[in-house]
């Protein structure tokens, strides 16, 4: 995988930020506000703490008064447990409320991803919306954790620790803090980095997700090619560039605390030497400067806290814009405005594709594609591979959409029909069953609620599934395993098919559903799907034309294009297309065509 170039920023922090705002945090913001009180107490705390520096030295250390020992102390004690119960409240209401924020936030980002047609997931790869769900929502944390502590508990410890200073000496105060605007500039100068750091961070992550995401998907192939060491050395480079595009986005982090230290040696030597001649002098006595030099030394962990929150704002803002990006981009199939084409019934549901182009990129697959389905018929739709047999199905579900010509079911624009009313017509079973790391039931009801019992065993016992289930410990409530890896081939297909039984929609479309089954099973699934298909308009997908034996329709495409269509005998009869087909597929020995299986 090539190097994803960093994009530019295009969204304004202001927008960002308001989004984020708006968008999660704002609706709790009696959270956000018991987390800025208590961090407000656990900050104002160290200004308390400098303060009783000057009669700990001048009252009780110099003069030997030990009245004040005890109210020293006593004072002292009480402001180190209101500072850690403070601590403790703000971290429980700043834990709660992030973790809750981000649970929305991946939540919203997941349902919006859903709705995402399929030219879109061409264009994004799982591993990298598996890191814009999983880790761009980790700023959110930063966030509500760091961001807000720095504002909260800094801001207030540094104002409360600058009131005791210039209360001691305003002069020594402005002394230790001259040095620091000097370092404005080199500081915007850091933040315009991490910004770009971070984003090429994030880039590089994603990259990684996705590196993971083929690697164990396709384990199985890596290692009967005997390629372990090549994947290593391909997730070697992946992790190298992630790995330095992070250490710069670090580095930029802490530099700008290290501005702040510079800052604070030219400040610290200064006043040393000022204040110590006032001492020396009798001027200032020794309490008043060790509760100055003890305010000032406690403001430049606040002060550098906060110089690291533009770089902290910068890496969040790296994430937010990316998740802001993705939920801006609007899903380009959606249902469209009422009132909606009505959706045919049953016995109406025949199929009229007009003059269909369509293209993935600048790659034609269809090229004005004209295909009738009757509706209570089996039509097979057959061809050589690339012929745009299985984007006929996509085009149909709404999948995707032509670029030019019209799809109709049962005379009716399938554009102008509400879109979940559209999908709930089929029935599909293709040669990549799709199963989830859920119980066998679950992925055969597929979010069917109140089907009876009588109802899902006939339908599992019709696709023979519960030839396997009945010999599992926990049947049907057997974990079918990531992608149904608890499963063989047959038996996902199965589950699949039984699926489609059980969802018994009026349009049944099978893409190779046979194709993964020994002859046995495919002889006795064959026979389901005959039953099942009886009265239902019903298309074939096939590469093995024996399957198709049986159809009413036969439909031969090739190049996008519609060339021949017919019975299956009158096919062979007209020596075309198909009977080459046919010829070449029936040629090869019975032993070879078991081998290919």
């Amino acid at each position: 995988m090539t190097d994803t170039p960093t994009p530019r920023p295009t969204t304004t922090d202001r927008t960002l930020a308001r989004w984020l705002w708006q968008g999660y945090i704002r609706k709790r913001w009696a959270y956000l506000l018991l987390a800025l009180v208590l961090l407000a107490v656990e900050g104002a705390m160290l200004g308390a703490m400098s303060y009783l520096v000057q009669p700990l030295f001048d009252d009780v250390l110099i003069a030997g008064d030990g009245g004040m020992i005890w109210l020293v102390a006593l004072a002292m004690a009480a402001i180190l447990l209101l500072r850690g119960s403070a601590r403790l409240g703000n971290r429980i209401v700043t834990t709660h409320l992030a973790q809750k924020t981000r649970a929305e936030m991946q939540e919203s980002l997941v349902a919006h991803l859903l709705r995402m047609d399929q030219g879109f997931y061409q264009l994004h790869s799982p591993g990298q919306l598996i890191e814009r769900v999983q880790g761009d929502t980790l700023a959110l944390i930063e966030l509500l954790r760091n961001v807000l502590s720095r504002v909260g508990r800094d801001g207030t410890a540094l104002v409360a620790l600058a009131a005791v200073a210039l209360y001691m000496d305003w002069l020594w105060t402005l002394i230790a803090l001259v040095a620091i605007p000097a370092m404005v500039l080199p500081m915007l100068a850091i933040q315009r980095r991490i910004r770009r750091k971070s984003g090429e961070a994030r880039v590089n992550s994603a990259a990684l997700s996705n590196r993971l995401d083929e690697i164990f998907h396709g384990i199985a192939t890596i290692q009967l090619s005997g390629t372990e060491a090549r994947e290593s050395a391909r997730f070697a480079r992946d992790v190298t560039r992630f790995r330095r595009a992070a250490v710069r986005a670090q580095i930029g982090q802490d530099a700008a605390p290290s501005v702040i230290d510079v800052a604070a040696a030219i400040g610290f030597a200064t006043v040393v030497i000022v204040g110590g001649m006032q001492i020396i002098d009798g001027s200032r006595s020794v309490g008043q400067f060790m509760s100055f030099f003890t305010a000032i030394t406690l403001m430049f962990d606040p002060l550098r806290n906060i110089s690291a929150l533009a770089a902290f704002w910068q890496n969040i803002l790296a994430s937010a814009e990316r998740m802001h990006g993705l939920i801006d981009t609007a899903p380009r199939i959606v249902s469209p405005p009422p009132p909606h084409a009505p959706v045919p019934g049953r016995d109406g549901c025949d199929i009229d594709i007009g003059g269909v182009h369509f293209a993935y990129g600048r790659e034609p697959v269809l090229r004005g594609l004209d295909l009738r389905a009757e509706a209570g018929q089996t039509t097979a739709i057959v061809g050589p591979s690339g012929a745009g047999k299985s984007t006929v199905f996509a085009l149909l579900t709404r999948m995707i959409d032509p670029q030019a010509g019209t799809v109709r079911i049962g005379g009716q624009d399938i554009a102008r029909m509400e879109l979940s009313a559209l999908r709930g017509l089929f029935s599909v079973v293709s040669q990549d069953a799709a199963l989830f790391d859920e119980p066998i039931r679950d992925n055969i009801l597929m979010g069917l609620r109140d089907v009876p019992e009588a109802k899902l065993r006939a339908a599992i016992e019709a696709a023979h599934v519960a030839e396997f289930t009945d010999e599992l410990p926990q049947g049907l409530d057997t974990r079918a395993g990531p992608r149904g890896s608890a499963l063989s081939g047959g038996q996902r297909q199965r589950v699949a098919i039984a699926r489609a039984i059980l969802r018994d929609a009026p349009i049944l479309l099978l893409d190779e559903a046979t194709s993964a089954l020994d002859a046995r099973s495919e002889a006795l699934v064959q026979g389901a799907l005959e039953r099942l298909s009886q009265g239902r308009t019903t298309l074939v997908i096939a590469h093995r034309l024996a399957t198709v034996r049986k159809a009413q329709r036969i439909v031969v495409m090739d190049a996008g294009r519609v060339v021949e269509s017919g019975s299956h005998e009158a096919l062979l009869a007209q020596g075309g297309t198909f009977a080459r087909l046919h010829a070449l597929q029936f040629a090869t020995p019975p032993a070879a065509q078991a081998g290919a299986g």
